[in-house]
């Protein structure tokens, strides 16, 4: 028997000899690629869109008229003035004025730059403890369960039960809205970041920098704590509204920031007693909580989605 050792020019299928489907590049032209995106340009394309972008100019625009509200009052917000109680709008009191003869407009002013200052300390209070939080339940087991069984808890009573509890033992002021405020969202930040991380922590690109040797540490600042966060930028611009709420509503039912001193909530609460001679007294400080609340409900909607894991 003779054996044939002659080479042969002919070409060899490589999908029949593997197995396997050939890769080609017209393929891999045709096929979606996935691209890293970085955490600075899931911003920029969430301002750059339409919903984002409307968004910023509000929450831009109400900030900037708390800030300026000392100039752009006409009045002092508890300064009482003469024959002038519970005026309808008019050139000298846009907004009317109340039940002891205060500018309603003056009022509502300093009334938001009251709100943003409590949300805009409380939310980032919550979300830092809350991720704080999160990184020591993930790096030592005994705390995790401990620290998932407190949040039970806390999360158990609802917000304004809560919120009414603690009024009762530290008692109403602008001190007791944020600690409220910022204990309801510890446990939400640190939840969302703990499930992230567990998620990012199973992804085999992680479990192959883990493989070639790198260090805990390492991995967790490069690769997880990087794609783990991106959903903390969706979760804050949500509680930034959610809190708007709740110190709305506790102003409203008297637990919150203490009188003189105005907020939204407050004025709304003393606007419907009054809405028969006064209308404006009562919406015109609503109107600037939806404004508020819509502008920051429009950020979140354009945070989301606007990335994808990066390597």
């Amino acid at each position: 028997m003779t054996i044939d050792t002659t080479t042969r020019d002919e070409p060899v299928d490589l999908a029949v000899a593997t197995g396997r489907p050939e890769q080609t590049p017209a393929a891999d032209a045709g096929a979606e690629v996935t691209r890293p995106v970085t955490a600075a340009h899931r911003w920029r394309t969430a301002w750059l869109s339409g919903r984002g972008l409307l968004g910023l100019v509000l929450l831009t625009s109400l900030i900037a008229v708390a800030l300026l509200a000392p100039v752009l009052a006409p009045y002092s917000p508890t300064q009482q003035l003469p024959r002038a109680n519970l005026l309808g709008p008019n050139p000298a009191h846009l907004l009317g004025t109340d039940q002891v003869n205060r500018d309603v407009f003056s009022r509502t002013l300093h009334g938001l730059r009251t709100d943003l200052l409590i949300v805009f300390v409380a939310v980032p209070i919550g979300a830092v403890l809350g991720t704080l939080l999160a990184l020591a339940g993930t790096l030592v087991g005994a705390v995790d369960i401990a620290l998932q069984r407190f949040f039970d808890v806390l999360l158990a009573f609802p917000t304004l039960i809560f919120a009414i509890g603690l009024t009762a033992v530290i008692g109403p002021g602008t001190w007791t809205v944020i600690v409220v405020i910022a204990v309801v969202e510890t446990p939400i930040f640190a939840r969302l970041l703990r499930a992230s991380i567990l998620r990012v922590s199973a992804l085999a690109y992680v479990d192959a920098s883990r493989s070639i040797g790198a260090g805990s540490g390492w991995v967790l600042r490069r690769h997880v704590l990087p794609n783990a966060s991106q959903p903390l930028g969706v979760q804050l611009a949500i509680s930034l509204s959610l809190a708007v709420f709740v110190e709305s509503a506790m102003s409203f039912l008297g637990i919150g920031v203490r009188p003189p001193q105005p907020s939204l909530g407050s004025l709304i609460a003393d606007g419907i007693n009054y809405v028969s001679f006064n209308p404006a007294y009562a919406v015109g400080p609503l109107t600037v909580v939806v404004v508020l609340v819509l502008a920051l409900q429009l950020l979140a909607q354009a945070l989301v989605g606007t990335g994808r894991i990066t390597r």
